[in-house]
């Protein structure tokens, strides 16, 4: 990385071109630069924007993107073929501890159930029973109600 990082170094210095002028030309800051120049990756977390970063870099200096970003992905290669297979199985133990693990075994043709739904489908049935208490108590009321009424009517009827 420091031999790519020299190559754009030495290439805008010989354009005579500032590390300002190009951070604003590219809309790149000028420490994110800097960075590359130095052969600083452990500075970016995102790989795939470092190599948007050096594309657009190599390009805006006139030389060969491509070529340069194959030489990135080369020495990526090579980097990350040296990290010891323990450190990657240590890494991929510790993030699969980080993740949430759902403990239900779930066929891929079929859809899990959602907890949420459930919560759902509960005040949906408490919303229910109360609804219908409510029409009970209004249809006794009624009832009662029509009764008295009705024999509120004979009453009188029959006192005349």
């Amino acid at each position: 990385m420091n031999e790519i990082g020299e190559l754009l170094r030495t290439t805008r210095e010989s354009s005579g071109v500032s590390l300002e002028e190009a951070s604003g030309d590219l809309e790149i800051k000028a420490l994110i630069l800097e960075n590359i120049e130095d052969g600083n990756i452990g500075c970016f977390k995102d790989i795939f924007v470092l190599k948007q970063y050096i594309y657009d870099y190599a390009k805006y200096l006139g030389l060969e993107p491509d070529k340069i970003v194959d030489e990135f992905n080369e020495y990526l290669f090579e980097y990350t073929s040296k990290i010891p297979l323990e450190d990657i199985e240590k890494a991929m133990n510790e993030q699969k501890k980080d993740e949430v693990v759902d403990d239900k075994i779930v066929s891929p043709y079929t859809t899990s159930t959602n907890k949420g739904n459930s919560k759902v489908m509960i005040a949906l049935l408490i919303a229910l029973a109360v609804l219908v208490i409510l029409v009970v108590i209004w249809s006794v009321k009624q009832l009662s109600v029509d009764s008295t009424a009705t024999n509120m009517i004979s009453y009188v009827d029959s006192n005349r």
